[in-house]
């Protein structure tokens, strides 16, 4: 079933290779705790008492970015393959005229 055009499938599989590089490389550096990414973690702006409890809610957003990007790149991944599938589709249409 046809439901896209040939450039906008073409547009999808560019656009989600691009996503699923950049976040699966994103959750590497989330997952390693990489300091260039430190500004976006959440739960870190408030007080803390000691050291320890701020350790452990960077600890704690470092990891959930991490699971957030690598969730990312997996719905890349499934806009890939329908895209994929369009690009198919329509140039086994192309060819058939």
């Amino acid at each position: 079933m046809k439901f896209c055009g040939p450039k906008l499938s073409l547009c999808g599989l560019i656009i989600s290779v691009w996503g699923i590089i950049q976040l699966v490389l994103m959750g590497i550096f989330y997952y390693v705790r990489s300091v260039a990414l430190a500004d976006d973690l959440p739960g870190v702006e408030k007080e803390f008492e000691n050291l320890s409890e701020f350790y452990a809610a960077a600890d704690a957003g470092y990891l959930q970015n991490a699971y957030n990007c690598w969730i990312a790149a997996c719905l890349y991944i499934f806009t890939l393959l329908i895209s994929g599938h369009q690009f198919y589709v329509n140039s086994r249409s192309s060819l058939s005229m």
